[in-house]
């Protein structure tokens, strides 16, 4: 049997009222080369008799009754089972843009330094999206090069997980998907970020995220703040930036910012100072480190800066004065959401 060119993981659990959507966007795919393994995680409404109806329809519909074992699990099944050198994912509540794999493909095939690229997300119905998640997208739809995902990479996930296509030999090698408590995709993400491989995003809206509040980013603990510092907390350790030998500076000296910032310093990296613009907290001595106002960062030698705002409109700000200073994004400091 001919292999396909790209292996589609679709996960799927109680998923009946939006497959029917999502396998009609996969059927108008302008690139056809493709096999879907339609992974049912023990679903209890009508799902396997919706993927069982579209697979004898159309032989590349794979489908696969893995029972009760959970994305993460399921994932990995895939990866394992996919005949395709590419991945694509896509969940069965989204809706993908005819030209999308099509054009994911192409980018990989013109780029062999790319082991992933993905795209920007467009989230619907309107009605449902509230100012949170609008903020997200307005900030993630603007990361899309290699050095600007690099350099934003601990501020959040930098890309929509159905929104993905990468090569299967490059996440396999990194052990697949994580089975730990934390968000799956955003942990693979900074893996392949801390192994060193590209990873890029088109500057089109090729994906239509369903916002609902039954989506697992909503109600999985995987997904919960508490996870997310503790993921980046972990990876931050890691990362060669911060083992350079330049002084250490969180910018943000409230009391939420600081326990967020404590995982860190728990593991060794204490900055010299804090930085706020609050003339209340300015003079201040947070743990042994005095508080400055923004200018104490013109000073030299240069400190390594983490920017720890969580708010993307003061984080801008703050990225327009770093840069006055001279401070490059990457380089001389990182965000951290």
């Amino acid at each position: 049997m001919i292999k396909p060119l790209i292996s589609v993981l679709l996960p799927i659990h109680n998923a009946a009222a939006t497959l029917p959507a999502c396998l009609q966007s996969l059927a108008r795919q302008t690139f056809t080369d493709y096999e879907v393994l339609a992974i049912d995680d023990g679903s209890s409404d009508e799902s396997p008799a919706i993927i069982a109806a579209a697979a004898a329809r159309d032989a590349r519909i794979v489908p696969i009754n893995a029972g009760r074992i959970g994305l993460p699990a399921a994932l990995n099944l895939g990866l394992a089972l996919a005949r395709a050198p590419i991945i694509a994912r896509m969940d069965a509540d989204d809706v993908m843009h005819p030209t999308r794999l099509a054009r994911q493909y192409h980018a990989l095939q013109e780029d062999l330094a790319l082991a992933l690229v993905a795209s920007r997300v467009v989230a619907f119905p309107a009605r449902a999206v509230r100012a949170g998640l609008r903020e997200y997208l307005r900030w993630q739809n603007r990361v899309v090069t290699p050095e600007h995902i690099a350099a934003e990479i601990y501020v959040e996930a930098p890309f929509v997980h159905p929104s993905v296509m990468f090569r299967r030999a490059v996440v396999q090698e990194l052990g697949g998907y994580t089975d730990q408590p934390w968000p799956e995709d955003y942990e693979l993400w900074l893996r392949m970020h801390a192994a060193g491989v590209q990873m890029q995003k088109l500057p089109d809206n090729l994906l239509a995220w369903r916002e609902h509040p039954t989506r697992a980013t909503r109600v999985d603990p995987r997904y919960a703040r508490e996870a997310f510092d503790a993921l980046r907390a972990t990876y931050l350790a890691q990362d060669p930036r911060l083992h350079s030998g330049r002084p250490l500076v969180y910018w943000g000296a409230g009391r939420v910012t600081r326990q967020r910032a404590r995982r860190l310093i728990e593991q060794g990296f204490s900055p010299v100072a804090w930085i706020d613009i609050d003339p209340a907290k300015i003079g201040q001595t947070i743990w042994g480190a005095p508080v400055y106002a923004p200018a104490w960062l013109e000073r030299q030698p240069r400190p390594f800066v983490l920017v720890y705002v969580t708010n993307h409109g003061a984080r801008d700000l703050i990225a327009g004065w770093l840069g006055e200073m001279g401070y490059q994004p990457g380089r001389d400091y990182l965000g951290v959401g």
